[in-house]
């Protein structure tokens, strides 16, 4: 096999797609063009690629510039709407493998996915690891939650783990998504972060108590991507081949070890690198230090468990360890990097909802809301057709009755399909329903349809907890961030984050009281990203110190 062969092979099983639609054509020529011969996507070889065509070399330009009007129509296009959240983002290939077990039992005890059946079986995996609230050039050291996402391509087609370095989230219910989102990005009228409509938000949302602890201590900064953890947050259910079910919770735990940063190490590392994470993952990589995560999970038996304190499908709380302990069930090792950041990266599409059998949802308000919103957006950002693409498309046999919609990249005919049939059931020689590999899950519902919160919200104990948790620098670290950031809030404001914060811990409401008692006044010069100090500062400094020119 030559390097060229051993290349393309090797892009191929990382689901990139090195020669295109025109593989399967013929490979004529014109005269004088070889296969390295710029060409536009007509196949017309480019004679002419340093100017455009004019009346004389000073202009004006004529409309026929095929060529140019082609290059730059598709320049123009060659951005895809920016997600609405998790924007900025890297992401590798790699491998997980299963243990065939949870702790010390079988794992076909609780679910008969194949993926983590049979020890040492390795599944195809990408991951992309992201920040969740700003834009997809926003430097990496901004306080915000982590996405870590994780598509596995499995020989029963695709699952992905979507989810976020913190364990946790801000809500507990999706209709609550949007407001949230808003809340933490830019003001819509001076387009900047603002303290003070997310402490608005916060102040009036007790829920998200436990989150905020986490997002303002050092673990709202983690110091790269390789070094953090992640989770699914969501609440799942596995299924055995009997049709049993239990809760799950996934838990992915760095072998690299855990890091985060302060907010003033973080301002130090922006100064000199606003891609430090990226760059991290990258160059690791490259050098082969291969960056590795244990799979861990929590079960607990399906139903409402009435002796805790909190429900287990709210997002908003952690299940102690001590009462669901993490069985580790494989390990994922990332060990390529991609070839093209736009094709792997950015087209990447992940679902909460993209689950393979022995795998299902629980009732998990925000999760039946992801379900919807994850998938969706692909549709809108990429398009109808985003599982065509070679990043998102299953490495396994794919026949569907879908058809057509903006870039129908081929047809997903199964070998003797009858091509006049896409519809089912048929006897035609369509398509056909598999059969069933185990015995159907059918949990029982029954209630009246509310618009109502959970019972036992229990919003302040486990943020409490976590305050008391965390080492002396972590508490100190988490009071100067939310002091920083509530000093430019209105007192009202102030007094039911306070309040909260008590409610937390005494030693948590008391600390932050004190700090924003040495700020009197509203400061009004601070506005900008959250947990950043001297925002204001920089404004007047960018101006004062910069040096006045007038040389043309």
């Amino acid at each position: 096999m030559n390097e060229e062969q051993k290349n393309r092979q090797d892009a191929m099983e990382h689901g990139i797609s090195v020669t295109g639609a025109g593989d399967s054509l013929d490979k004529r020529m014109a005269e004088g063009e070889d296969e390295r011969t710029l060409t536009t996507r007509q196949g017309h070889p480019v004679k002419y690629n340093q100017n455009i065509r004019t009346v004389g070399n000073r202009g004006p330009a004529t409309l026929e510039n095929y060529h140019f009007i082609e290059k730059i129509s598709h320049f123009d296009r060659e951005r895809v709407p920016e997600r609405v959240v998790h924007a900025r983002g890297a992401g590798a290939h790699g491998f997980f493998e299963t243990y065939g077990k949870v702790g010390d039992e079988p794992i076909s005890k609780y679910t008969r996915a194949k993926v983590f059946q049979d020890a040492g079986k390795r599944t195809p995996v990408f991951v992309r690891f992201s920040t969740v609230t700003h834009g997809i050039h926003s430097p990496e050291t901004l306080r915000d939650p982590r996405g870590f996402a994780v598509k596995f391509y499995t020989e029963d087609g695709n699952w992905d783990l979507v989810g976020n370095n913190l364990k946790i989230f801000f809500i507990r219910d999706a209709m609550k998504f949007p407001d949230l989102i808003h809340a933490f990005k830019p003001d819509p009228v001076t387009n900047i972060q603002d303290s003070e409509r997310i402490f608005d938000f916060i102040s009036n949302t007790p829920e998200a108590m436990h989150m905020i602890t986490f997002l303002f201590s050092p673990w709202g900064i983690p110091a790269n991507y390789r070094q953090m953890q992640g989770s699914g947050v969501n609440t799942y259910k596995w299924v055995n081949k009997d049709g049993e079910a239990v809760l799950v919770k996934y838990h992915w735990e760095p072998k690299q070890g855990i890091k985060n940063l302060t907010q003033k190490e973080a301002e130090e590392v922006q100064a000199k690198n606003f891609n430090h994470a990226t760059q991290d993952l990258y160059e690791a990589i490259e050098r082969g230090d291969y960056p590795e995560w244990e799979l861990y999970v929590q079960i607990m038996s399906d139903g409402e468990h009435p002796e805790l304190d909190f429900d287990p499908l709210d997002d908003t709380k952690i299940w102690p360890r001590d009462q669901f302990p993490w069985l580790p069930v494989g390990r994922m090792v990332l060990n390529k990097n991609p070839e093209n950041y736009f094709a792997e990266v950015e087209q990447a599409a992940f679902g909460t909802g993209v689950l393979v059998d022995g795998l299902d949802f629980s009732d998990d308000k925000m999760l039946q809301g992801r379900t919807f919103s994850y998938s969706d957006t692909q549709r809108y950002r990429v398009g109808a057709n985003y599982l065509q693409l070679p990043i998102n498309a299953p490495k396994k046999h794919v026949a569907t009755n879908q058809r057509d919609g903006q870039m129908t990249y081929y047809v997903d005919l199964a070998p003797g399909q009858n091509p006049h049939v896409n519809y089912e059931p048929s006897s035609l020689n369509g398509l056909k329903e598999a059969r069933p590999s185990g015995k159907e899950y059918t949990p029982h519902v029954e209630g009246k349809l509310v618009r109502e919160s959970i019972d036992r919200t229990s919003n302040f104990k486990q943020a409490g907890e976590t305050y008391r948790a965390f080492s002396g620098f972590e508490r100190d670290d988490l009071i100067l961030n939310l002091v920083n950031s509530l000093k430019t809030c209105r007192p009202r404001i102030q007094e039911k984050m306070i309040e909260m914060f008590t409610k937390c811990d005494e030693d948590y409401g008391r600390r932050v009281a004190e700090g924003l008692k040495q700020h009197h006044e509203k400061d009004e010069s601070s506005h900008g990203p959250i947990g950043a100090t001297g925002t204001g500062e920089a404004v007047k400094q960018a101006e004062n110190k910069g040096h006045e020119t007038d040389s043309y």
